[in-house]
């Protein structure tokens, strides 16, 4: 039994790199300087924010707007507070927001929000008319030159365009570092080198830029699975559309804190990905070899549908080798049990090093623009495996629990002097 388990454990392992190995290339790509975008034209955009009980954040995102280096005049905010038992939509209005007010407990989340706002917007004889639409949350903060950033490649032709995610909060704990050197992780060693190789990025939950005119294809805002980000990109490269991203467009935002929050907000992300993975799995599938497709489009198709599932499949299997094997050596006689654990610890310990090395490339590159004090920095590297680890319980759970989308509470205020790092 243990030869066997010593196969299947390899088997995962090989399978594991196989799936990930042309991520590898992409760390390399990343440590290569962004293209050189020229200025372009100046566009008009309106700023879109779904807020849920913010009052104690949304004035400081209003205000980063409005402190823009961006020409005056050609950005608008828009803010629907949606089913707020607090003063959110009155503290928006008197930053600056156009505010409408929803209240709708059937259909709850980002996504409807966002359908709602729009067609408030379209309802309205003098809403004047947007190059783009920019969707953040509440809790985001902007660096004054995020709107003349993003506008390079918005000007280059990319009619989506996301953006670099940092943290207002990265040195609060282990959970929020954990959360922070990800989100680094998918802008600098995901993002930025599919910009640089030509393929298709993908929208990570706020922060992107989106073209009127696909906004007008889609009759406003038809996204409303857990996560709408994911369905959103797939939904987008499917139709022919090629995702941005642009490296100096930076913003922050805030991380949970408590491992509960943590949970339950990984749990709607895991089960999210499940979602979008049976409705536009067998799609993008086809799309990979389907003739006469291009070839970004074919790998930007792939690049998604190994970001969404293998990794979750890979590990639970592995959990239930594991498992099963445990199980069996205590029930047989006779069989020493450290026999069966000493693989699994080798395992582990090998993922480990592999986060840990992860990590430490992220604070490498972008040593310079976390917000965080350089022992907190270090400490909580040594913390990213252990919260990394907890994706498998949660991948677990959101195979059998039903899940629905809770909103998360914010309280860090901070400004943009208190983020410089």
């Amino acid at each position: 039994m243990l030869q066997l388990l010593h196969e299947l454990n390899q088997l995962l392992a090989i399978l594991f790199f196989f799936c990930y190995a042309y991520q590898f290339v992409y760390s390399l790509v990343a440590l290569c300087p962004s293209v050189p975008l020229p200025e372009g034209k100046v566009h008009r955009f309106a700023v879109l924010v779904a807020a849920r009980n913010e009052a104690g954040v949304i004035a400081r995102l209003i205000d980063s707007i409005h402190q823009q280096d961006y020409p005056a005049g050609m950005l608008d905010v828009y803010v629907v507070a949606d089913n707020c038992t607090d003063n959110t939509a009155q503290v928006a209005r008197e930053a600056g927001a156009r505010v409408w007010e929803r209240f709708d407990r059937s259909q709850v989340g980002k996504g409807y929000a966002l359908r709602w706002l729009f067609e408030q917007m379209k309802a309205q004889p003098d809403c004047p008319a947007y190059d783009g639409y920019l969707i953040f949350d509440a809790d985001n903060l902007l660096d004054p030159g995020y709107m003349t950033a993003i506008n390079r490649p918005f000007s280059a032709g990319y009619r989506i365009v996301t953006s670099y995610r940092s943290s207002k909060n990265y040195g609060d704990n282990w959970i929020s570092a954990g959360y922070s050197l990800w989100f680094l992780r998918e802008a600098r060693f995901l993002n930025h080198p599919r910009m640089l190789l030509g393929t298709s990025c993908a929208v990570s939950g706020t922060g992107f830029l989106v073209h009127h005119e696909i906004i007008e294809k889609n009759g406003g805002w038809k996204h409303f699975l857990l996560t709408e980000d994911i369905e959103f990109t797939v939904d987008s490269i499917l139709h022919g559309e090629r995702v941005g991203y642009c490296h100096d467009a930076i913003f922050y935002d805030e991380q949970p804190t408590q491992f509960s929050q943590s949970w339950w907000q990984r749990l709607r992300w895991t089960k999210g990905g499940f979602q979008v993975f049976g409705q536009y799995g067998t799609r993008m599938a086809e799309r990979i070899v389907r003739p006469g497709c291009s070839f970004w489009n074919r790998f930007s198709c792939l690049d998604m549908l190994l970001n969404m599932m293998p990794a979750a499949v890979l590990t639970m299997l592995s959990l239930i080798v594991n498992t099963a094997a445990l199980v069996v050596s205590l029930l047989t006689p006779g069989m020493q049990l450290w026999a069966v654990l000493i693989p699994v610890f080798r395992s582990m310990a090998g993922g480990c090093g592999l986060l840990l090395l992860m990590g430490g490339l992220v604070l490498a590159t972008e040593w310079k623009r976390i917000p965080c004090p350089v022992g907190k920095r270090l400490l909580y590297l040594l913390a990213f495996p252990l919260f990394m680890y907890t994706y498998i319980p949660i991948s677990v759970a959101a195979l059998f629990q039903k899940v629905e989308w809770r909103p998360i509470r914010h309280s860090v205020a901070k400004s943009l002097e208190q983020l410089r790092p």
